[in-house]
């Protein structure tokens, strides 16, 4: 009798727990899940630890929202992640959008001679000026970019923006591929072969300081070869993206001199298809929680809703547009 009695309490309380799971719902199951990835680039460039930063505040700040960033090319890889659905955000430079987005350069179908333009490509923000390093040691005998010739070059990454950087940048020195010889490494690559003297200079676009640049510097008496401002006003006439900087003096170990250079400008594009909502909730949150992207790398501190729209060379995504305009960012 004691055991029937037993049984029958045991019985109570799993009906009980049922009920009152029933009574409150399934949260779990209630709320599905979003599963966003957001392509970056390498792990020493300047979109990994900004891309990292802004995934954490997705996936916390966002019901429903799990957010993952992942190592990429870069620019031009990430706008082929994007147009293929791959992932549903991408940080890239502002003049390969342009040339995705119009199907120029880079997204031309060489063989009939047409653009292949990536038309779901949408921006979502304008972020900070991407500066173009180009990077070499004290000792090499190379002064200017036009010293390049016949010596070994890192180019950037396959599919990135700093691959296209370079061949346009060497072609304003009256050189290419055809008479330098060019390595297509990422910048953690670059650095390490810059460091053991595999090659003799690198090219590198990213906000400073930049990780990879740092690194040489740490151990090696490196230099930063100018890009002067006419050359820059010169590049501007075919690539208007291009705009001139300065390199502070000391950004980097060694460096106790401004260098002239040029700048691109970062940027985060999504899909088209991507619900209007989804990317409204994930703008409103990327500027009410900018602090974290500042406070991930120092170009964060670039970063401000009041330059979100400032120079966008694409169509915005419909929902990055509604918080704009009920903001009145412009």
């Amino acid at each position: 009798m004691a055991v029937v009695t037993s049984r029958r309490h045991a019985v109570r309380r799993v009906v009980l727990a049922l009920l009152l799971v029933a009574a409150v719902g399934w949260p779990a199951a209630a709320q599905p899940r979003t599963f966003l990835a957001v392509a970056t680039g390498g792990t020493a460039g300047v979109y990994f630890p900004l891309g990292a930063a802004l995934a954490e505040v997705w996936s916390s700040r966002v019901p429903g929202v799990q957010a993952t960033a992942q190592t990429s090319g870069a620019s031009v890889a990430n706008i082929q992640l994007i147009a293929r659905g791959d992932v549903g955000v991408a940080f890239v430079q502002n003049d390969i959008a342009y040339y995705a987005f119009h199907g120029i350069e880079m997204f031309m179908d060489r063989v009939n001679n047409r653009p292949q333009p990536v038309a779901n490509l949408r921006g979502m923000a304008m972020l900070y000026p991407e500066t173009i390093q180009v990077v070499t040691l004290r000792g090499k005998g190379i002064r200017s970019i036009a010293d390049l010739r016949d010596r070994r070059v890192a180019v950037g990454a396959p599919g990135s923006g700093t691959e296209v950087n370079a061949r346009q940048i060497l072609r304003a020195f009256g050189l290419g591929y055809y008479n330098i010889r060019e390595d297509f490494l990422n910048f953690a690559e670059a650095a390490d072969q810059l460091k053991d003297g595999v090659i003799d200079a690198a090219f590198i676009t990213a906000g400073i300081p930049t990780a990879a640049v740092q690194d040489i510097a740490a151990v090696r008496d490196l230099m930063l070869l100018p890009i002067p401002r006419s050359v820059v006003a010169e590049l501007a006439t075919r690539y208007p993206y291009y705009t001139p900087v300065v390199i502070p003096a000391n950004t980097y170990r060694g460096q106790d001199a401004p260098v002239e250079t040029a700048a691109v400008m970062a940027m985060l594009v999504t899909r088209q298809e991507m619900a209007e909502d989804l990317i409204y909730a994930l703008t409103k949150a990327l500027w009410e929680n900018v602090d974290r992207l500042q406070a991930a790398h120092a170009r964060g501190r670039d970063i401000s809703p009041a330059t979100a729209r400032r120079g966008m060379p694409i169509t915005m995504h419909a929902g990055a547009l509604r918080y704009y305009r009920e903001r009145g960012i412009r």
